[in-house]
């Protein structure tokens, strides 16, 4: 990592003689898997690594540069490191360039490669859970005026370079009202379009409200899609609120969770009333055990139905248990004796080593009824443990 920073240290500063502020950083994140869908096959052990190096440089009038490279590869993929050099796993995670409008102005254009973290991630987000992540082409201008911060976004997704090819692109404006000391309201529309023989101009737009008040937090949101996808009219909705409350000194929290995004039990009436979650981070919603990731296909598009009980308690400064139980249902049955798709149970434990190095490992358990059998997602009983280590500066 120290080497790579350094390659790219040299490649911003090539004139040793000019001044620049320059910010190194680095991780390194393997984690070891054993995934068990519950069928009476063997369970699936890999080991997974993230490498990334990063610099970051402070240029004249307020302008700055990151470029940040990363290497994501399995254990043993390569049948021989002598043999194998190619860098195949190594790629530009981001890169670009922020540059200030004027002189202490509060409004930014970042043009590159970037991650984006919109709210709490539900619609858009970096899924750092993942090794490789995610990141966006295009450019962003941002202001962060007294009353909160307002970002506007023209993503490429897709792009041919063939005339009348299928092109992908996100645009959208995401606004984040400061309401009172402890309170934030998010307003925001998106708008994805595919270009193409299987065309989609979609809308989702809603609002987010979360804060606190004491010891007791609270979140509550709204979106709804609207539009055209691929001939069929577009009417959904996702609706998610949680309340939770500290004890213990403030060592231990406790929250309920509600989610529920629309489904569709009929696909061949020309309209689509299931909820696509965009670019979300959806391990941090729905199971760690990952089963449902890709929203709505791995809901069978008949949407989704989560009520989750969340609790943890930090043991020691450095030590902190987890423990969340999901119940997971489709929001449209489409024939299946009942709608439960199953529980989950997810415990997770975290020592942070240091400031810079933390170690976590964690056990999911999902008992997965017929429904959720049915679409292929687990067979049984289904198992999901890890062990990470995460070492950054």
């Amino acid at each position: 990592v120290a080497t790579w920073a350094g390659v790219l240290a040299t490649a911003l500063c090539p004139n040793q003689g000019v001044a620049q502020d320059l910010d190194l950083r680095g991780q390194i994140r393997p984690r070891l898997e054993v995934r068990d869908l519950g069928g009476g096959d063997d369970a699936v052990a890999l080991t997974n690594m993230r490498v990334r190096a990063a610099v970051e440089a402070a240029l004249d009038k307020g302008i700055s540069v990151f470029i940040q490279l990363q290497d994501v590869r399995i254990w043993g993929e390569e049948t021989s490191t002598l043999g194998d050099f190619s860098a195949d796993q190594l790629d530009l995670h981001q890169g670009y360039v922020r540059l200030p409008l004027g002189s202490g102005s509060p409004v930014s254009v970042t043009v590159g490669r970037q991650e984006t973290n919109f709210g709490g991630q539900r619609l858009v987000g970096a899924v750092g859970w993942t090794p490789q992540g995610r990141s966006f082409d295009g450019l962003r201008v941002t202001t962060i005026p007294e009353w909160g911060r307002l970002d506007l976004i023209a993503y490429k997704l897709r792009e041919s370079g063939v005339a009348d090819a299928p092109e992908t692109d996100l645009f959208g404006a995401y606004g984040v009202v400061d309401v009172g000391e402890q309170n934030s309201l998010d307003l925001y529309v998106l708008y994805d379009r595919e270009a193409g023989l299987q065309s989609t101009d979609r809308f989702t737009y809603g609002s987010r409200l979360a804060g606190a008040s004491g010891s007791l937090t609270y979140r509550g949101e709204v979106s709804l899609q609207a539009g055209d996808r691929r001939g069929a009219d577009v009417s959904a909705y996702m609706v998610g609120a949680r309340v939770g409350t500290s004890f213990g000194d403030g060592r231990g929290a406790v929250a309920l969770w509600f989610d529920l995004l629309s489904g569709d039990a009929d696909d061949g009436d020309g309209e689509t009333k299931v909820f696509d979650t965009l670019f979300g981070t959806n391990h941090k919603f729905y199971g760690f055990a990952d089963l449902f990731l890709n929203i709505p296909v791995h809901t069978g598009g008949l949407g989704l139905r989560d009520l989750a009980l969340k609790t943890g308690y930090e043991l020691t400064e450095a030590l902190r248990v987890d423990a969340d139980l999901h119940q997971f249902d489709a929001a449209e049955s489409s024939g299946f004796a009942s709608s439960s798709l199953g529980q989950e149970l997810d415990v997770t434990l975290r020592f942070q080593h240091s400031s810079q190095v933390g170690l976590s490992a964690g056990h999911s358990i999902v008992w997965s009824d017929e429904a959720l059998r049915a679409l292929g997602r687990a067979s049984g009983t289904a198992h999901f443990g890890y062990v990470m280590l995460d070492a950054a500066f």
